[in-house]
């Protein structure tokens, strides 16, 4: 009975000192999520299209949903190699509205905006949101599933 009776006063300690240590590790994965996402963006913007890609799980189970749907690291590097393959298509990358949810310990969603800058030569500009699901790997987090969506061009 001595052993409940010690076991229940001290649940409110323990229970404040997990809830005081979970906050630290959703920050920490969050900021070290948006770390990626700003690197993929600066190696995009240098035209360093391998090194962008990167931010991605090296796997052919990745999935990318757009226009279409499409699976693997190697096709959808080769595919931003085929579209973005001059300086004029690649244009600036910003990123925007970053939301990072935690799913669990090894999955989180990033939600936001994307901004391709273009000239129109290289395209005009592109816009919309995205949804990623990130993987925690032994490499880091790794986009696993890009769901983005370009917005409809403005009506003239």
């Amino acid at each position: 009975m001595r052993h409940r009776l010690l076991a229940f006063l001290l649940m409110p300690f323990t229970l404040t000192a997990f809830a005081q240590m979970r906050p630290v590790t959703v920050t920490q994965d969050a900021q070290a999520i948006r770390h990626v996402m700003q690197n993929s963006a600066d190696d995009w913007n240098r035209g360093d299209l391998d090194a962008f890609a990167t931010c991605y799980k090296r796997s052919p189970d990745i999935l990318f949903i757009g226009r279409t749907i499409s699976r693997g690291y190697d096709q959808m590097l080769a595919t931003y190699k085929r579209s973005y393959s001059t300086p004029e298509k690649r244009g600036t990358l910003t990123f925007s509205e970053l939301e990072v949810q935690p799913l669990d310990a090894n999955f989180a969603t990033v939600t936001g905006h994307f901004l391709l800058t273009r000239t129109a030569a290289g395209g005009g500009n592109s816009t919309g949101h995205f949804l990623l699901v990130f993987e925690r790997t032994p490499e880091g987090w790794k986009i696993v599933r890009d769901d983005s969506t370009e917005d409809p061009a403005p009506k003239p």
